[in-house]
């Protein structure tokens, strides 16, 4: 087992956990980094991780493949109608094979592992760590996926990556009725349904995170296609140089 995959199953752990409800903020870019439009750099969009399925009663994630598909192949058009407003060129990592696609594969656990680390531990105020806070009302946005994103197939010829992460989980009828009776018990809360989408932009070089959108509680049903749409302009939303927004 790889250095990376260890890495993501020992972030795993909180990867699905729901994101704190009075969590305030949901994006940040590194200090410094600026990507206008026109740029000339290149960023390598990566196929998007989406995985969909519903929540037990118990609250266990059940995977379920037919919504898993219409996911995926709804998010991916959703990403190839809106990747021409991103402000830059965009090239399309290529298809990865064997230990190519296993990489891409860790990288991308690596990337929602941070993601949820972020949300939890720096968006939230009240969790935020000291080493994240610069002062009162600013804080330090660094994080990283390591250099070993420079060995992900097609990074050689693109200056950034553009990660996608999706994964939504819909109450179940059982799930439902426990949340109901939840909220007839003394101080039991009981939430159904979890949705989380992360997108950042990643260094092909140093593996920094440079931009990132990161939300466990997004909208749209990404089962369908007008749904998929709202969830990718909700996750490219203020994209370094991009013009993408939710209404537009």
């Amino acid at each position: 087992m790889g250095i990376v995959r260890r890495t993501a199953l020992a972030v795993g752990v909180v990867l699905f956990a729901a994101a704190p409800a009075a969590a305030q903020e949901r994006s940040a870019t590194r200090s410094g980094f600026e990507l206008p439009a026109h740029s000339g750099k290149r960023i390598l969009v990566f196929r998007p991780s989406v995985s969909v399925g519903a929540q037990s009663t118990g609250g266990m994630f059940e995977p379920n493949g037919d919504w898993t598909e219409k996911a995926k192949r709804n998010i991916q058009l959703s990403l190839e109608r809106l990747q021409g407003r991103l402000g830059n060129s965009v090239v399309v990592a290529p298809e990865a094979y064997g230990e190519d696609a296993q990489r891409v594969q860790e990288h991308m656990a690596l990337f929602a592992a941070v993601s949820q680390a972020v949300i939890e531990y720096q968006f939230f105020k009240g969790n935020r760590l000291p080493t994240k806070k610069r002062d009162n009302k600013n804080q330090v946005f660094d994080w990283s996926l390591g250099a070993g994103v420079a060995t992900l197939p097609g990074a050689q010829d693109a200056d950034y990556g553009l990660f996608v992460y999706n994964r939504d989980a819909y109450g179940s009828t059982g799930r439902k009725i426990l949340q109901v009776l939840a909220l007839l018990g003394p101080g039991i809360a009981v939430k159904s349904g979890e949705h989380a989408g992360y997108a950042g932009l990643v260094d092909l070089r140093t593996g920094d995170l440079l931009w990132l959108n990161a939300d466990g509680a997004m909208g749209g049903d990404v089962r369908d296609e007008e749904g998929s749409e709202k969830r990718v302009r909700q996750l490219l939303e203020d994209f370094p140089g991009g013009d993408i927004k939710q209404d537009s």
